[in-house]
């Protein structure tokens, strides 16, 4: 299975429409969000442009969770997971964390296939003895990349994604 990773949108909707789009073509069948909506109408945005199964992970920067909560509540393909979500994917254990400085902890203590994380906006992609430890990069494009990833199940094999901001298509 192909699963599309994605974090830290900060309100861009420009940005998610053409990261969504980019995502279809992926055959991406499931969606994990890292964090850092900020406001609560991106996770609508979300929500409304992937029909798949998406598991979020909260973000520093996701402030109003009442709101997240409703509006999650109005899509049954949308799962909220506290500060971690902790699932198994096609037999795979997976570890979703905002923070890196967590998820590296969480990639070394071997208990887990792949862990994936956000906050940086930083886009990496690190092998922690049999766990793969990766950060999708930014929606927001703050550093002038925006990138996604997609994680394919049963290689355990992750890759970045760039797209482009809809001012430069």
């Amino acid at each position: 299975m192909k699963v599309a990773i994605l974090s830290d949108i900060h309100d861009r909707l420009d940005h998610l429409g053409s990261v969504l789009k980019a995502v279809a073509d992926t055959g991406a069948e499931r969606l994990f969000f890292l964090g850092d909506f900020c406001a609560p109408f991106s996770l609508a945005a979300l929500a409304e442009g992937f029909s798949g199964p998406i598991d979020v992970v909260f973000g520093n920067n996701d402030g109003d969770q009442f709101l997240l909560c409703q509006i999650a509540a109005k899509h049954s393909h949308v799962s909220l997971h506290a500060p971690l979500a902790e699932l198994e994917i096609e037999g795979r254990k997976v570890a979703l964390q905002h923070y890196p400085e967590i998820a590296r902890r969480l990639a070394e203590s071997g208990a887990y296939d792949a862990v994936f994380s956000g906050h940086d906006h930083q886009r990496y992609l690190h092998q922690i003895g049999e766990t793969l430890w990766a950060n999708p990069g930014e929606i927001m494009g703050r550093f002038g990349i925006v990138s996604f990833g997609v994680w394919d199940t049963t290689a355990n094999t992750f890759n970045h994604i760039e797209c482009l901001a809809p001012t430069e298509n």
